[in-house]
């Protein structure tokens, strides 16, 4: 068992101080790119194993949104078991099965017609319900080893792993399908998170117990508003400290939150359109090759990781400069999704590399918007930080679910992909109104009505 460094020692300067936060920010960065790759292979597969299973657009919609059906009805068991045994634990449980469902999915080209699209169902809802904890557990992490005015930039950097994901992996993926078969993606992905999960094992630790961290990098990350006692006592899975749906209606019953919950659907629907139909998209729209599609799909994703950590930097650079947390979270936020309504223009766009260029603008400003996990961060209460992210996530990923069906059946009642990029810039313009004018000032949550009796009486200093 690993022991916690001595802590008695009181820092002499800021030179002095460890960077082990930035260490655990590589590994957030590394698992969140495989989660992404991992959700991205039914889409790179998806032209070719279309035509194997003789699918349908809607019924390929339905398949590309049974991961978020079970994604979102896992999350809140998801978040309630990041509370009650810690996130490093449950994390490890999650990467380890989600990948093997990944891999496991490139066996069902042993079977054909309705039991391979039975099997395929299935899978994806597994892998789904698997990944359920990771983003409400990269929340948890981010509080608990980010001071206020680092953490917009950490959170940015683990939500652009989506479009790194696509960046690195998505040529790689269309290569392989274009090589070999679109089995052979799922095996590959699959076999690279199992790995990873053990490397998780290694590296993350509560910043108490981390055995790379000295007193004066606690110090700071404690003085600068980190958690860093949300993840004591967990492996001992003591009792909760809140009443779970006591918790769940006060959460739901705060206005800031809602607001933020229902924007995160409308952005979600941008990720979802991205991950699920555009290498479609450009195959069927813009006619190109799967080879050419899978190069091709990484240039937006280039624009959106740019983006992801410009806003960041420019949500922390405005909360040093004084601005008021409100202030320096929703700026990027408005302006990023300003920027993502532009992908309504590629109806009026013939050529191929401006449409490219429009996108990429589009998913630049996506980027510079994706800061909900900061606000996550900044508002959730410290005894229900996991239940609050996953509420968060569930309204997000919900978006997993309609998009892809509603975005199936308008191209295959219009036959064309106009109504869907319209569908998708009018949710970006939703978000900025959320943001603008339900949200209001961004705070941190205390909760009052949820507490369990023993924490009410005894308090968390």
């Amino acid at each position: 068992m690993q022991h916690a460094p001595p802590i008695d020692k009181a820092p002499t300067s800021s030179a002095t101080r460890t960077r082990t936060r930035w260490t655990i920010l590589a590994m957030l960065f590394a698992v969140t790119t495989i989660n992404y790759a991992d959700r991205a292979t039914i889409s790179i597969a998806g032209p070719s194993l279309k035509a194997d299973l003789g699918l349908s657009a809607v019924e390929m919609g339905y398949v590309f949104s049974a991961f978020a059906w079970s994604y979102v009805l896992a999350q809140l068991p998801g978040g309630w078991l990041l509370d009650r045994f810690g996130t490093r634990i449950t994390y490890f449980f999650s990467i380890f099965l989600w990948s093997l469902f990944t891999m496991l999915t490139g066996a069902i080209g042993f079977f054909t017609g309705a039991t391979a699209v039975a099997l395929l169902f299935a899978l994806r809802l597994l892998v789904g319900a698997a990944e359920a904890p990771s983003f409400p557990g990269n929340s948890r992490i981010a509080s608990s080893w980010f001071p206020t005015h680092e953490r917009g930039l950490a959170a940015a950097v683990f939500n652009s792993a989506q479009y790194f994901a696509t960046v690195l992996f998505a040529p790689i993926m269309g290569w392989l399908v274009h090589t070999y078969d679109w089995h052979s993606v799922f095996y590959v992905m699959g076999a690279l998170g199992i790995g990873l999960a053990f490397v998780w094992l290694k590296v993350i630790h509560g910043p108490r117990q981390h055995p790379s961290i000295n007193a004066a990098e606690l110090q700071y990350i404690k003085e600068g508003g980190a958690l860093v006692d949300l993840e004591e006592k967990k492996h001992a899975g003591e009792p909760s400290q809140v009443d779970v749906f006591a918790a769940i209606k006060e959460l739901l019953s705060n206005r800031m939150l809602l607001g933020v919950y229902v924007a995160q659907y409308c952005i979600t629907t941008l990720t979802y359109f991205f991950l699920t139909w555009f290498p479609v998209y450009l195959v069927q729209e813009r006619g190109m090759t799967i080879l050419k599609a899978g190069f091709v799909a990484s240039m937006p994703a280039i624009a959106g990781f740019l983006g992801g950590i410009a806003g960041g930097w420019l949500s922390d650079r405005l909360s040093k400069a004084g601005y008021s947390l409100s202030v320096s979270r929703k700026v990027p936020i408005v302006l990023g999704m300003f920027l993502s309504m532009s992908m309504i223009g590629c109806n009026y766009i013939e050529t191929d590399m401006l449409v490219v260029a429009v996108m990429s603008l589009a998913f630049l400003g996506k980027g510079i918007g994706a800061l909900g996990w900061a606000v996550v961060a900044d508002t959730s209460p410290k005894e229900a930080g996991g239940l609050s992210g996953a509420l968060f996530n569930t309204f997000g990923n919900t978006a997993g679910i309609t998009t892809p069906i509603v975005i199936g059946y308008i191209v295959q009642n219009t036959g064309s992909f106009s109504g869907a990029l319209v569908f998708v810039g009018a949710n970006a313009a939703v978000a900025i109104f959320c943001y603008l004018f339900i949200v209001g000032d961004i705070k941190r949550v205390v909760l009052t009505k949820s507490l369990t009796k023993s924490l009410t009486k005894s308090p968390i200093k």
